[in-house]
């Protein structure tokens, strides 16, 4: 495929043009069937959230220059780069670029931050270049969506969103379901700075070695999913919204305890959401996204958030290791801006 299969942008003056793409983070909420024990594997439960985000810029360049202006965006700059030369030899446009990492996630903590890297470096690219590439399809050239697709689809639409899990063409999983995150709803985002999830060569492994998830065990999350969690999200109810986020994540956080070392990657960030659990007279949704390290903790509002955190800090239950934040789901996806900025005369 070259750049002929594509039609062109029109022509601008590429000394003066920056694309720029902000792409949210999320949390992944858990999986239907890891073992495709019912038949088809994964499926996806996942929620895209404010306050996290990796940001970029790509301008014109005499020859290629990447840069960051954070040590966790340095950190990227040799993944980033093998996804401009990916992009180049599906797509046959050469052409030299300046790519800036700006912001990136925390990396291997859950927050999808290799999908969104790539997301956002391939969005940029085909903006730059007037690709008409959809997100799966820039996903798929770069390695992502292998397993989820919640990154994939929560970079175009945001939102609590479900996949039916990847099928046997390789290409990112189907979204089955888009809903909108209840506005008031708050979600309490607990980092272990010292921990980092599994990815990978060692997450492959880690799946490949535990015994397959049984069918009942699948079977009762697909009911939680399906019959409490997004149902519960649509009309804004959230006992039942908590409770089936809660025995989703107990069934899958038994299942990959012995690859993680218990429910929850990070010791810490297990003692405090056990606190959060006792302590919310409004039954918490709680859990771990993906490998964690991160917990989180939904409630039904932002003063019922700032209750429990100001609780768990006055009763010194924050290990010196955690952060916390307190977020909003967000239901849009990622900003593209394509700006041409008038040329400077001295």
């Amino acid at each position: 495929m070259t750049s002929a299969d594509f039609a062109l942008a029109p022509r601008h003056d590429l000394s003066v043009r920056t694309v720029g793409v902000s792409a949210p983070g999320r949390l992944h909420l858990g999986f239907l069937d890891p073992s495709g024990s019912l038949g088809r594997a994964f499926g996806s439960l996942g929620l895209v959230i404010d306050g996290f985000t990796t940001e970029l810029e790509l301008t014109a360049s005499a020859a290629d220059h990447l840069a960051a202006d954070t040590p966790a965006g340095e950190a990227e700059l040799d993944r980033a780069a093998a996804h401009l030369e990916r992009l180049r030899q599906r797509s046959g446009c050469h052409a030299p670029l300046s790519l800036r990492l700006r912001r990136v996630l925390p990396p291997h903590a859950g927050f999808g931050s290799g999908t969104q890297l790539a997301s956002a470096i391939g969005r940029a690219f085909a903006e730059w270049h007037g690709l008409d590439l959809g997100t799966a399809t820039l996903a798929h050239w770069l390695g992502r969506g292998l397993r989820s697709g919640i990154g994939i689809a929560g970079f175009d639409t945001g939102g609590l969103l479900l996949d039916g899990g990847p099928g046997p063409d390789g290409l990112p999983a189907p979204l089955l379901s888009r809903i909108a995150f209840p506005q008031a709803w708050r979600i309490v985002v607990v980092q272990d700075l010292a921990h980092r999830g599994l990815s990978g060569g060692a997450e492959k492994q880690a799946i490949a070695a535990l015994p397959p998830l049984p069918q009942g065990a699948a079977a009762d999350i697909c009911h939680q999913v399906l019959m409490r969690v997004l149902p519960a999200a649509a009309s804004a109810e959230f006992a039942p919204f908590a409770a089936g986020i809660n025995r989703m994540q107990q069934l899958l956080g038994e299942h990959f305890a012995p690859a993680q070392g218990g429910i929850f990657t990070s010791a810490a960030v297990a003692r405090l959401m056990q606190w959060f659990a006792d302590a919310s007279r409004a039954g918490a949704a709680i859990g771990q996204s993906s490998w964690g390290p991160t917990g989180f903790a939904i409630v039904p509002s932002e003063a019922q958030a700032q209750v429990l955190v100001d609780a768990a800090r006055a009763s010194g239950r924050i290990g010196p290791q955690l952060e916390l934040h307190i977020v909003s789901g967000r239901n849009s996806g990622a900003v593209v801006r394509d700006r041409i900025a008038e040329p400077r005369t001295r």
